[in-house]
């Protein structure tokens, strides 16, 4: 560059003839200017070559940027929550005396339908590790493909199992990788310009997730995932797996030329663990990358809590230790929509809407006793930033909401709105089949008049649930929940059959086979087969007050016999709104949507969750709508409420 402006400035044919002293000083000028212009690229070039997370085997620890490191970090996925609460998570995360925040990405959220790419507004991961860095937080990423989470198919999006369904997810299968090294590409080459080794705040990327946990162990799959890692991420940032301290886990879960990391909550005795950890790695910072400060929850059971004690204990000799920590969670959030999963230890247990894991930030963001309690263990070990200490946030409470009955979801307009088109099929479908995400799938056949049906028996497995109508009328429940796959029927002659079915979510971890199929098989009356099926889907991913043309003013309460119904109410907020909590005690089963926004599932009949948390962001100034589709029960008032305070742990079914 210095020589290219010389050259110009003593070309004259292109400038005048400059005196003996001006040629002189305008050198001298050139010359200084390049040498400012070169010094500042060796810098930038100097401070690309000093920015590196790396392991320090001799002395057991990590390095950033050359110097010992360890990260006291918290579990925080993005998509739990609204994007405008991102940085006000962050600084109460910072203000705790963390150093870092970890996160998943998930496939399905990214990638909804094939070729459908979803990076704006709450899913802008870009823009959640930007905020992470200017918030002061290395991140540290966890992109899957599979990343449990207790989300729908452990974030693998639905399609997969439609465009290939005898797929082997998690595996050598080729069909399957396909899918997923294209998902990976796109991924990790948005992250690269925030990887450490380019300046950004990314130390650490995990490949696969507890895959030692899974019923294979298939190298040739963990071999594949490397090599699509490394060319993306090489040695910008530190490539590492998280298992369980079981030898198996271990042993199936480590890929070479990673890093092996350990998980496991406060019961865990940590010196027996390292023992076993340094077994497999015998050099090279201690590790506990989601240690639990809670644990997650489902319908039908008993919320479950960890004791405040019990999480500091263990955190404070993990810090004594010179561990790094991940706090798994230290924020929950939400299972907002249908994106709650399902575990399969003592049977199917579908997960709760609520994600507030018992975790130091609750539910709404807020800080908890526990929050404080690990604060001042951090503090112990750490000069705390001079930041406000969070508090509680105040709350709405808005009353009570008439909700009127509005639309029966099986007639003429309820299917016309929100379902697919009537098919049929010699047997029932699977959800994945007929393109269908989530929730709601109408199952319908016509029983001939030559079959004697007066004293029936009904048997079907159900994944997950099944409302049975006979001839307009509900007769009884089918559930996977329990294994009640037979039930008894009073069926006339020439009867109309009707099995509605929902997907209470598909499995996200256990040692099983991940393929989740919805929907219903092996369906049979008095031992016969029933064959011909005609089937409606539902997509209700979003349901708006205005989408009703029109209404049935019917006043509705108690068991609905005849179907699911849509209701509809509204409230009006003076001031800039608040979080607030929608309770649902009197309701049966169903879904509610404020402003067109799905707050998932509720499920007040059994509980332990009463509540769906509502943000802020999801209301308006002014007048604000809620529809809710009930599938079984209507609140006998036909009233909801809105209040300051979740409920969380009313276990009604004993």
């Amino acid at each position: 560059m210095c020589t290219y402006l010389s050259l110009r400035f003593f070309d004259k044919r292109k400038f005048y003839t400059p005196s003996f002293e001006a040629m002189k000083s305008m050198s001298i000028f050139i010359f200084l200017l390049c040498f400012i212009i070169n010094d500042i690229v060796r810098s930038h070039e100097n401070a690309n070559e000093n920015y590196s997370f790396k392991v320090d085997y001799e002395n057991d620890q990590f390095l950033l940027d050359g110097k010992p490191f360890r990260y006291v970090s918290g579990s925080f996925h993005y998509f739990r929550t609204p994007k405008q609460y991102w940085r006000p998570i962050f600084k109460k995360m910072r203000a705790a005396g963390l150093n870092a925040v970890s996160t998943y990405v998930e496939w399905k959220l990214h990638e909804p339908e094939l070729d459908q790419w979803n990076w704006d507004g709450d899913a802008d991961i870009i823009e959640f590790i930007k905020t992470a860095a200017e918030e002061n937080l290395l991140v540290l990423l966890r992109p899957g493909p599979y990343i449990c989470a207790e989300r729908d198919l452990g974030g693998f999006p639905y399609w997969l199992l439609k465009l290939v369904p005898d797929i082997k997810l998690r595996s050598r299968d080729k069909r399957y990788l396909f899918y997923a090294e294209k998902y990976l590409d796109e991924i990790l080459t948005k992250i690269k310009p925030y990887l450490r080794g380019n300046g950004g705040p990314i130390i650490m990327v995990q490949i696969e997730n507890e895959y030692g946990h899974f019923i294979t162990c298939d190298d040739e799959y963990k071999s594949t995932l490397y090599n699509i890692f490394h060319r993306h991420i090489g040695e910008n940032a530190l490539l590492y797996t998280t298992d369980r301290v079981h030898e198996k886990s271990l042993m199936c879960g480590s890929i070479p030329g990673v890093y092996t990391t350990v998980d496991f909550g406060s019961a865990g005795n940590v010196e027996e663990n390292y023992k076993l950890y340094r077994k497999f790695v015998p050099k090279g910072p201690l590790v506990n990358s989601e240690f639990y400060t809670g644990t997650f929850s489902a319908w039908d059971r008993k919320f479950k809590r960890i004791s405040i004690a019990q999480v500091a204990k263990t955190f404070d000799i993990l810090l004594a230790k010179n561990v790094s920590v991940n706090f798994y969670m230290f924020f929950g959030g939400t299972n907002f929509g249908f994106s709650s999963g399902a575990n399969v230890r003592d049977g199917y247990i579908p997960q709760l809407t609520s994600y507030d894991y018992d975790a130091p930030l609750n539910e709404a963001g807020d800080p908890t006793p526990k929050y404080f309690e690990l604060r001042k263990i951090i503090s112990k070990y750490y000069s705390l930033p001079d930041l406000d200490v969070p508090t509680t946030a105040p709350k709405g409470n808005y009353g009570t909401v008439h909700m009127e009955s509005t639309l029966s979801l099986f007639s003429t307009e309820g299917r016309r709105n929100y379902g697919t088109s009537q098919q049929e099929f010699p047997e029932p479908p699977t959800f994945e089949a007929l393109g269908l995400p989530h929730w709601l799938v109408l199952y319908e056949t016509h029983l001939s008049s030559d079959q004697n049906l007066t004293t029936s028996s009904l048997h079907a497995k159900t994944k997950d649930r099944a409302l049975v109508y006979v001839n307009d009328a509900l007769s009884g429940t089918l559930s996977r929940i329990g294994e009640y796959n037979t039930i008894p029927l009073t069926i006339e002659k020439d009867a109309r059959l009707q099995l509605l079915v929902e997907n209470m979510g598909r499995i996200t971890s256990g040692h099983y086979d991940v393929e989740d199929f919805k929907g219903i098989s092996e369906v049979t009356l008095n031992n016969v087969p029933i064959t011909t099926w005609k089937t409606t889907g539902f997509r209700l991913a979003s349901v708006t007050a205005e989408s009703f043309t029109t209404k049935d003013t019917t006043t509705v309460t108690g068991k609905l016999n005849s179907g699911p119904r849509f209701f509809v109410g509204s409230f009006e907020i003076k001031d800039e709104p608040l979080d607030t909590f929608l309770n649902t005690d009197g309701w049966g089963k169903g879904v509610i949507y404020i402003n067109g926004h799905n707050l998932g599932r509720y499920w007040a009949s059994v509980g332990p969750q009463i509540t769906l948390y509502v943000p802020a962001p999801f209301l308006n100034k002014g007048q604000n709508s809620v529809v809710l589709l009930e599938l079984e029960y209507a609140n006998d008032k036909c009233t909801i409420e809105f209040q300051g305070v979740p409920i969380l742990d009313r276990f009604i079914r004993h």
